[in-house]
């Protein structure tokens, strides 16, 4: 019975999985024909269908560019930049969309330290500094027991300075892990979809604004509270924006 299921969902999996390619073709050939709104109709439905990719969200991206709509091309171009974080065709064309935005904000200059830090932490993602941690152990455990099994000293010398160096290296890569899930989980960006948006001092309507935001421009979300989100901008600006004036771009 069990074995009659699992054939039924691979069976389903399949015929969705072909169904979404039919999708993508055929929004690709209504954006090839120059029916960009077409082409983001079915690419959407695809998104709808639970299926995420960075060509998906480049196509999109590239759809809502045609229609000169700033914050969803915006948007998506981000999307696709989290899936495929070096594919350079996505940042050439997130460039342009870029272009169109209003705001000119002057980005925070990085101290030295930071940038050896990120160029050092960022060479793996958090899982993979994780995986890198397991195997550095399971080294250490073999040479470990090399070295308990070793007869001569030589080799019990060498086993033993090689498992402190491969258990030392298993620490440094689960500190590294745990540094790069933190800034993960600090980074929590989001694209403004106002045209205009007032960005307040305080969580409420009340509040008085201290500047504004334009459609297209990245921000990060720090703090929630009700129906408010605690913004900050590249310059290191902060304020409260209504959660309905962004959309999230980790929320897959």
């Amino acid at each position: 019975m069990k074995k009659v299921f699992c054939i039924i969902v691979v069976f389903i999996s399949f015929i969705g999985a072909a169904q979404d390619d039919a999708l993508f073709n055929k929004a690709t050939d209504s954006y090839n024909n120059g029916d960009y709104e077409k082409a983001i109709e079915l690419y959407s439905q695809i998104l709808d269908n639970g299926q995420h990719s960075a060509s998906l969200y480049f196509n999109l991206g590239n759809a809502h560019y045609k229609l000169n709509q700033i914050a969803p091309s915006v948007y998506n171009y981000e999307k696709a930049l989290l899936l495929a974080p070096n594919d350079q065709e996505i940042k050439h064309n997130l460039s342009f969309a870029q272009n169109m935005t209003l705001d000119a904000i002057e980005v925070m200059p990085e101290t030295g330290l930071a940038r050896i830090y990120k160029s050092v932490t960022g060479l793996l993602s958090f899982d993979q500094w994780s995986y890198l941690a397991i195997a550095f152990m399971i080294i250490f455990v073999l040479l470990y027991i090399a070295f308990y099994y070793f007869e001569y000293a030589t080799r019990k010398r060498i086993a033993f300075i090689s498992s402190i160096i491969f258990f030392l290296g298993s620490i440094i890569c689960l500190i590294f892990a745990f540094m790069q899930y933190n800034d993960f989980m600090a980074d929590q960006p989001a694209i403004v979809f106002d045209s205009e948006v007032q960005i307040k001092a305080e969580p409420n309507k009340g509040s008085q604004p201290i500047f504004l935001l334009h459609e297209g421009t990245k921000v990060n979300v720090l703090d929630e509270l009700n129906e408010w989100k605690k913004i900050k901008i590249a310059d290191g600006k902060s304020g409260w924006i209504s959660s309905n004036s962004i959309k999230m771009l980790k929320d897959f």
